[in-house]
């Protein structure tokens, strides 16, 4: 079972499961050649493939393209299903930062296809979290700013308000199509600028006022 932690508290939770935002920036639609969605994207990662920060992603030697992805991640922390907008809200206990690592080549194959993304997704290691912050103690604003740098060159940099679909609008979304249980963690998709990693990276996302992970890309 993996869990996570919450900042300045002994308190865990057990992750249950891991529910992914597509295209929810603009500009990263556009960047892969994708349409801008009228509705969020959902898909699903195990929660086997989390890892934390200071942990190693492994480098799957099926692929060649392995590309990273930094987001803002919720932490659900009461059940809700078919919840409004307050009650969506209030579902959120607490939010991290984390790599959702998506393996382009064979992404790009899976969709030539029209078949699920899940090779792509879902593999050890794709899901990367840092410890979170309880919403009691830090308030999102989404002027906050979003970055991901490798071996410290910043590839990825965007304020959290040009989500298309913001956090509660996500979390009432999902919550229309499937029962959101404590434990739960919502990766609400990541800005422009995602690119390929080598095995000997190291990957540092940052959100301002919610957290920090490190993690370097194994074999």
């Amino acid at each position: 079972m993996k869990t996570i932690s919450i900042k300045n508290s002994n308190q865990q939770y057990t992750v249950g499961k891991i529910v992914c935002v597509g295209r929810n920036y603009a500009e990263h639609a556009k960047e892969l050649g994708n349409e801008i969605p009228e509705k969020p994207v959902i898909f699903l990662k195990p929660a086997s493939a989390l890892i934390h920060s200071r942990e190693k992603i492994i480098h799957p030697t099926f692929s060649k393209d392995m590309h990273h992805e930094v987001e803002l991640v919720l932490l659900i922390g009461k059940t809700v299903k078919d919840a409004n907008k307050n009650e969506a809200e209030d579902a959120i206990k607490g939010y991290g930062v984390g790599l959702d690592m998506t393996l382009r080549d064979i992404q790009n194959e899976l969709r030539k296809k029209g078949n699920p993304w899940t090779i792509a997704k879902s593999f050890d290691t794709s899901a990367v979290v840092s410890d979170f912050v309880r919403k009691s103690d830090y308030s999102l604003t989404l002027d906050e700013e979003i970055s991901l740098s490798v071996n410290g060159q910043v590839r990825q940099k965007e304020k959290l308000n040009k989500m298309l679909f913001h956090p509660a609008e996500i979390v009432e979304y999902i919550s229309s199509l499937m029962t959101l249980e404590e434990g739960d963690l919502v990766y609400t998709g990541t800005p422009a600028g995602v690119g390929k990693v080598e095995v000997g990276d190291k990957l540092v996302g940052k959100i301002d006022g919610v957290g920090e992970l490190e993690v370097v890309v194994g074999q």
